[in-house]
C-alpha cells in the first residue's frame, strides 16, 4: 500500500527579491509553495506570479525540501542541490544527498544590532557552511527509510496510508525539528524524511540464482556529538554513537532482514580531550549508573525485544574501569530478556587475529538461534520474525565494533541463505569468491 500523499520527486525554485516559490514538475499539477523571505511565512499558490524587470528571479532545479531551521539570527529553507541514485530499499530508489542550500528567510534582520550581525556573519556563518556539507544523508521519495523491514510490515493499512513523515521513528529522522514549520502548514507533499548513517546494496550470483542485498545504518539523532565530544548516556538513557544496523536480502521473492544495533556504554562518563593519545576517561554521578542503564535498557525491550549487551572494551586500565561499571549497573537489569556479556577483544583478537571472534560466536549463538531474523516468503507472507536484538560497544562503536558486527552478520546471513535453500548445510559466503569480495565492500 502506498502513501495517499506522495512527496513530490521533481521541484523547481524561483527565488524572488521578496520570496521563495517551489514548483512541483513531477507532472502532478499540484500547487506551488510560497515562502516569504521577509518573515518566513508559509502558503500554497495556484502558480507562480509573473516575472518583469524588477522581478527577475533566479530558477534552479531542487530535489527536496528538507525543512526550515531557525536560529536566532533568522529562519532558513533548507532544500537539497544535488543528489544522487544510490540504490533501491525493498524495491524502492534510495538517493543520497550530496548537497544542501541554507537560504535566509528573514530581511529584517539585514540591519541587525551589531552584536547581532557580527554573530550571524561569524558564528552562523561557520555553523551553517558545515551543516552545508552534512555527510551521510539518505531519502527516498517512496517509501520510510527510518523503520526496518520489519516494523514496515507490521504497520497497520491506515498507518501505511499516512504521509512518510508521520510513519517516520523520531529518533531516525536527521531533519525531525526541520520540518516542524512544514508540518504545522500541513504541507506533506513537500515533507521530505532524511536519515543519516550509510547505504550500501549490489548483487551478486550464486549459481542461477541472483542475490540482492542491502545494509542501511540509520544514526540516531539524540545525544549526537563527534567522537570524543560525546560520550555515554544523558540522564534519560539516550547514548551517543547509537546507530541501528539491517541486513536485508532479497531472492527468488523471500525478503529476509536482520537488526543489530551498537551504541556508547549506557550511564554517564565523558572524556576531556586534550593532547594526549588516550585522554582520560571520566565517569560522571556514578550512583546514577544503574538508573540511567535501566532506562535504556527499558526502550530497548520495548522496540526490539530481548536483548544482549555486548561490552568489547578492555579489562584493564582506564576501559576497565568504565568495563567493571558497565557491568556493576547490568547485575541490576540481567533476567530472562537481558543479557550482559563481556569479550575482551584486545586481549583475545588482538590486532589481527579476528577467526577468534568465533569464541565470542559459540557464547551467542544460542541467542541468535531463539530470536532469530525476519523472513517473508515469495507470497509476502511472515515466516519468521526477528524478536531480540544484539547491542555492540566499544569504546567508540567503531573499529572493535564493527569487526564483530561484521561478524554477525557474516553468520545470520548464511543462516538465511540456508533457510530460503540457496546455501547448502556446510556453504558458506567464502564459498563463493565474488560474492565474499562485494561482501567485504559493503560491511
Amino acid at each position: 500500500m502506498v502513501s495517499r500523499l506522495k512527496i513530490h520527486s521533481g521541484l523547481r525554485l524561483w527565488e524572488f527579491p521578496d520570496q521563495y516559490v517551489i514548483e512541483p514538475t513531477d507532472g502532478s499539477s499540484a500547487s506551488c509553495l510560497d515562502i516569504s523571505r521577509l518573515d518566513g511565512s508559509m502558503k500554497l499558490i495556484d502558480q507562480v506570479a509573473e516575472c518583469n524587470s524588477l522581478r527577475v528571479p533566479k530558477i534552479r532545479s531542487i530535489f527536496g525540501v528538507v525543512g526550515m531551521l531557525k536560529l536566532l539570527a533568522g529562519s532558513y529553507l533548507v532544500v537539497v542541490t544535488e543528489s544522487e541514485s544510490v540504490g533501491s530499499f525493498l524495491g524502492h530508489p534510495i538517493y543520497k544527498i550530496n548537497s544542501l542550500k541554507f537560504l535566509p528567510c528573514d530581511h529584517s534582520l539585514e540591519n541587525p544590532h551589531e552584536e547581532q550581525k557580527k554573530m550571524e556573519t561569524d558564528d552562523y556563518s561557520r555553523l551553517l557552511s558545515v551543516a552545508e556539507r552534512t555527510t551521510g544523508l539518505y531519502f527516498s521519495y517512496e517509501i520510510n527509510l527510518t523503520l526496518t523491514a520489519q516494523r514496515l510490515h507490521d504497520l497497520g493499512d491506515e498507518s501505511k496510508l499516512l504521509p512518510l513523515w508521520r510513519q517516520a521513528e523520531p529518533r531516525f529522522l536527521w531533519n525531525n525539528y526541520m520540518l516542524e514549520v512544514l508540518i504545522d502548514n500541513k504541507l506533506d507533499q513537500f515533507l521530505l524524511p532524511v536519515i543519516q548513517g550509510s547505504f550500501h546494496s549490489f548483487q551478486t550470483a550464486i549459481g542461477r540464482d541472483i542475490v540482492d542485498i542491502t545494509l542501511i545504518a540509520r544514526r540516531c539523532s539524540r545525544r549526537n556529538g563527534t567522537r570524543m565530544w560525546r560520550r555515554g548516556a544523558d540522564p534519560d538513557g539516550y547514548v551517543a554513537n547509537f546507530v541501528e544496523t539491517e541486513q536485508i536480502v532479497r531472492m527468488n521473492g523471500y525478503t529476509s532482514s536482520f537488526v543489530q544495533i551498537r551504541g556508547s556504554m549506557p550511564f554517564m562518563w565523558e572524556q576531556i580531550v586534550d593532547l594526549t593519545y588516550k585522554p582520560k576517561f571520566e565517569i560522571v554521578q556514578p550512583e546514577e549508573a544503574a538508573r540511567i542503564a535501566e532506562r535504556h535498557f527499558l526502550d530497548l525491550r520495548k522496540k526490539y525485544g530481548s536483548v544482549l549487551a555486548v561490552d568489547l572494551v578492555n579489562k584493564h586500565g582506564g576501559e576497565g574501569r568504565l568495563s567493571e561499571r558497565f557491568a556493576g549497573a547490568m547485575q541490576h537489569i540481567t533476567g530472562d530478556d537481558v543479557r550482559y556479556l563481556h569479550f575482551d577483544f584486545h586481549h583475545i583478537c588482538g590486532h589481527i587475529h579476528f577467526e577468534r571472534l568465533a569464541i565470542l560466536y559459540e557464547q551467542m549463538e544460542d541467542f541468535l538461534e531463539k530470536n532469530g531474523y525476519f523472513l517473508l516468503n515469495e507470497k509476502g507472507e511472515k515466516m519468521k520474525e526477528q524478536l531480540g536484538i544484539v547491542r555492540t560497544n566499544c569504546i567508540d562503536c567503531l573499529d572493535r565494533t564493527n569487526v564483530t558486527q561484521s561478524m554477525i552478520g557474516r553468520k545470520l546471513l548464511e543462516l538465511q541463505l540456508k533457510r530460503i535453500g540457496v546455501f547448502g548445510a556446510e556453504e558458506t559466503i567464502r564459498s563463493h569468491q565474488n560474492f565474499d569480495e562485494c561482501y567485504k565492500i559493503c560491511r
